[in-house]
């Protein structure tokens, strides 16, 4: 195990690194202590667009878990601060999402468009109350030449029952009528993670990216050039490792073994 007493930030993802579900993972509460006592900077990165920082900031609350909402990047504000760099202020976007989605890009400057008659783009995120005729108006749009954003690529996502459709299966369905590829600002792509780097006033070399998950989280942090951790408290577990071609700079176990990498105890 290695000593990342050199790591001078952060990129964090959330679901099954600090939480599951509505309880703290191990080492969680001790891991956000010496992030503070050793004043390592750090954001929060969640591919979930149908969450806010305000939701994020809640829930660790409720774990005894105190973090700034500043410190949180969903993959719909990274998405609104996307479009703010492309597009002239006051610009029209048509938005396929649920509520924290619409409230990033109101607050980024932008106007809501009911149509795809002046849509400059669109932006597609989870909404479990889709209708027929928004997919219908966000395809008219992509048509005619609207950019074509999606917050992030997940196929599915778990219910009680089992896997339920994702933002990627509402990309999926526009993709298929429109001919064009959404570009996507989450996890896997690098966008994400450059944000947070750069709200961190980080270098991706001294930066790590810590996930569950190989080919989102991991692969994410690779391709912008940062550091990577992979924790064993979520989905992939160690066996997936002899078999995938994404490979993580360093393995934890947990986050309280995370946690005495960066205090230089563990080499």
């Amino acid at each position: 195990m290695d000593d990342l007493s050199h790591i001078r930030a952060l990129v964090i993802d959330l679901d099954g690194v600090i939480w599951r579900g509505q309880t703290a993972l191990p080492g969680a509460l001790e891991f956000f202590e010496i992030l503070d006592e050793r004043k390592i900077p750090f954001v929060l990165a969640t591919n979930n667009a149908a969450t806010s920082p305000e939701q994020v900031g809640r829930r660790l609350e409720f774990m005894g878990i105190h973090a700034s909402t500043e410190n949180v990047l969903t993959s719909g504000l990274a998405s609104a601060e996307f479009l703010r760099r492309e597009l002239p202020p006051g610009a029209s976007i048509y938005a396929i999402g649920e509520d924290p989605l619409k409230t990033a890009l109101v607050h980024a400057g932008f106007s809501l468009s009911q149509d795809a008659n002046d849509a400059r783009a669109v932006v597609v995120g989870l909404d479990r109350q889709i209708r027929w005729e928004q997919l219908a108006e966000a395809a008219l749009a992509i048509q005619a030449g609207a950019l074509f954003l999606g917050t992030n690529p997940d196929v599915t996502f778990p219910v009680e029952r089992g896997l339920v459709p994702g933002n990627g299966a509402l990309l999926a369905a526009l993709e298929t009528a429109t001919g064009v590829k959404a570009m996507i600002i989450g996890k896997p792509e690098p966008h994400l993670y450059l944000q947070a780097i750069a709200h961190l006033q980080a270098e991706p070399e001294h930066s790590l990216a810590v996930g569950d998950r190989l080919e989102t989280d991991i692969l994410g942090g690779q391709r912008a050039g940062m550091l990577t951790a992979l924790i064993l408290t979520g989905v992939t577990q160690r066996d997936a490792l002899t078999s995938s071609p994404i490979q993580p700079n360093y393995v934890f176990d947990d986050l309280a073994q995370l946690s005495r990498a960066l205090m230089g105890e563990i080499s």
